[in-house]
């Protein structure tokens, strides 16, 4: 199929029937009879998803595979910012898949190799790194067969494990994973020290801590505090130590670090609450820091199954969100006003909610319906 959807009339009708109603366009003839409108419509859904997940790849003659492989690259900017820490001379990925990871995560190495078992899929990244002018050994393999044949070490072997099961639903134990990871992670750390694994942002750390001695490093990545994924680094030496990271792109917040293990002693301290309410980002709560994050910043819990903290202190350096709030009664919230609703360990949910007091959504302001360690409450941002 590359070398037919490239061609530049087809091309030009690509380009001009970006905004069209797909649905519509597939029950159309196609105009040229080497191409079928199925494969048109799939170009042009592919140039719908880079505008806004991969727009480096907005380049005349780029080719796109169907909407799975779509679905499961990651986004340019997670790329990036896996990128910026990943560098050396040798480097391999195991599931290159459409290659986006690959693309970024190579720029700092000098020899590169991608591997995927999809002969059109590995072809179509290959045909656009030509486009790209990036250069590579392009293998096309099932990964267990090539580690099998394999005997050359790379500075970074990564590898984004399939996250499907037949039935197509999603799974997150490192056994159900394709590869799996607990069957080949000794022959990965014998071809490199550094492996770089890829997973859904829905793993239990400390499931994955226990299964996987060698990691030493966690990084959670959410876009605009939509968690998008787990990265592990694996070593082949024993871990006293695992660093994590929670960092939100595009966000303006800073970067959380802590140690894996060093909220397990910590307590928080309760309090009714102040001036300021604290919400910390998506990553922090999927790190599990909700004590941590009162120790370190010294907030006040306002209740143990609420993860909202409060101070008379703006702590500007506060991983989440910051709102100044103070607590009113059901009877002052006036019917018809707008107000963005967070509902935080309360037994209504924001739809519940709106409807029940007659609010209109979105606005500047803000309404907390939650529960302090005393009984619910309702905060209105100030």
């Amino acid at each position: 199929m590359v070398n037919k959807v490239v061609d530049q009339n087809i091309q030009q009708y690509i380009n001009a029937n970006l905004n069209t109603d797909l649905h519509a366009l597939l029950l159309k003839k196609s105009p040229f009879p080497e191409v079928s409108m199925h494969e048109i419509v799939q170009q042009i859904k592919g140039k719908q998803v880079a505008r806004k997940k991969f727009p480096f790849l907005l380049k005349d003659g780029i080719v796109f595979p169907p909407q799975l492989s779509l679905e499961q690259s990651s986004s340019e900017k997670t790329a990036l910012y896996k990128s910026e820490i990943l560098k050396g001379n040798k480097f391999i990925d195991l599931t290159s898949g459409f290659g986006i990871d690959a693309y970024y995560l190579s720029k700092n190495f000098h020899e590169i190799t991608l591997v995927e078992q999809n002969r059109e899929l590995l072809e179509m990244v290959e045909h656009n790194w030509n486009i790209l002018e990036r250069k590579a050994t392009f293998i096309n393999r099932k990964l267990e067969d090539f580690l099998e044949e394999n005997d050359a070490s790379f500075d970074t072997v990564y590898l984004d494990p399939a996250r499907r099961d037949i039935q197509k639903n999603k799974v997150f134990l490192l056994e159900d994973l394709s590869p799996n990871i607990l069957e080949i992670q000794e022959k990965l750390l014998s071809i490199s020290k550094n492996v770089v694994i890829k997973l859904s942002p829905l793993i239990d750390l400390k499931y994955l801590v226990s299964v996987l001695p060698g990691i030493f490093r966690i990084e959670i990545i959410a876009l605009k505090n939509d968690v998008k994924e787990v990265v592990v680094f694996l070593s082949k030496e024993s871990q006293n130590k695992i660093s994590c990271q929670c960092v939100n792109l595009e966000s303006g917040e800073p970067t959380f670090r802590f140690q894996f293990g060093s909220a397990e002693n910590q307590s928080a301290e309760y309090g009714e609450p102040e001036k300021f309410i604290y919400l910390p980002n998506n990553t922090i709560l999927k790190a599990g820091m909700f004590n941590l994050i009162s120790q370190k910043f010294g907030l006040k819990k306002l209740h143990p199954n609420t993860h909202l903290y409060t101070s008379d202190l703006k702590i500007l350096d506060f991983p989440g969100r910051i709102l100044e709030m103070e607590a009113i009664d059901a009877k002052q919230i006036q019917k018809k006003s707008q107000f963005n609703i967070i509902s935080k360990n309360y037994p209504l949910k924001p739809e519940e909610i709106r409807k029940k007091y007659n609010l209109k959504d979105g606005g500047e302001n803000y309404l907390i319906f939650t529960q302090s360690k005393k009984g619910k409450i309702i905060l209105k941002s100030i």
